[in-house]
């Protein structure tokens, strides 16, 4: 395990860094004292945990899980703390992990070896979409590239309806929020649909959206989804899940009380 340890004060860093090298179960540890330093870092360098604290000037913790979690979608990542006020921001930008400082070795530990367990298994299929952690989607299993962000997340949002009939204006409410739904953005929301639809058609699934002239759907039946199978309460997506739900996207978090296992 590969584990990126991030905290402006130096004598901490290292304390914590040192407390990771005697887990038996991480391989690397890295450790940083300047944010930008680390997100240089993180450009080239992959890693399977971090360790972020919170108040750091210039770039804070959570700002610095943010930039993380888009280079690698799949690091699980752990705060750490001594402002419990954090605890609601950390919450939301679905942390693995939260521990207060100063921090105790056997707490840390066990959080450590949870984090083994988070790893995300990429499932092998024709059309695979991932919706725990970042939404990815594969297509045999190869990352479907998008010309536009908002076609990106278009996609997101429709996965996530699971198979309900959407309208526009219901869409550019969701992607847009407080945005007037006026004529520009009307035609703004049809450049964004027509980029979807000749991205999923280049990839030769353009069958998985339904687009009728009041809304649009996709078709669940035809693609091999975390999400759906953790609701049909699949163990492998339930053992899978660990709080991190599409969390680049804003209007995800709706959907997050529906994320309990059935009985």
């Amino acid at each position: 395990m590969r584990v990126l340890c991030v905290d402006d004060a130096l004598p901490i860093m290292e304390d914590i860094a040192q407390m990771c090298r005697r887990l038996p179960q991480i391989g690397e540890v890295t450790g940083f004292t300047r944010p930008r330093e680390a997100l240089e870092w993180l450009q080239t360098h992959p890693v399977d945990l971090a360790l972020l604290d919170i108040d750091m000037p210039e770039i804070n913790g959570l700002m610095l899980a943010e930039q993380l979690k888009r280079r690698h979608p799949d690091a699980v990542i752990i705060f750490l703390t001594a402002f419990p006020q954090y605890a609601v921001q950390a919450i939301k930008l679905r942390a693995t992990g939260y521990l207060l400082k100063p921090v105790n070795p056997e707490e840390l530990a066990e959080e450590v070896a949870y984090a083994r367990t988070f790893r995300p298994q990429r499932r092998s299929g024709h059309i695979v979409v991932q919706t725990f952690g970042n939404f990815e989607i594969f297509v045999d299993g190869e990352t479907l590239p998008f010309r536009r962000a908002k076609s990106k997340e278009l996609l997101a949002y429709l996965v996530d309806r699971n198979g309900s009939g959407v309208t526009r204006p219901d869409i550019f409410a969701a992607l847009w929020e407080d945005s007037p739904y006026d004529r520009s953005m009307q035609k703004y929301l049809d450049v964004v649909i027509r980029s979807l639809r000749e991205t999923l058609r280049n990839a030769g699934i353009e069958e998985i959206l339904e687009v009728k002239s009041g809304y649009l759907r996709i078709r669940p039946e035809l693609i091999d989804c975390d999400l759906y199978r953790f609701l049909k309460n699949d163990p492998e997506a339930v053992n899978t899940y660990r709080g991190e739900y599409m969390q680049e996207y804003p209007w995800a978090i709706y959907n997050m009380q529906s994320l309990v296992p059935k009985n």
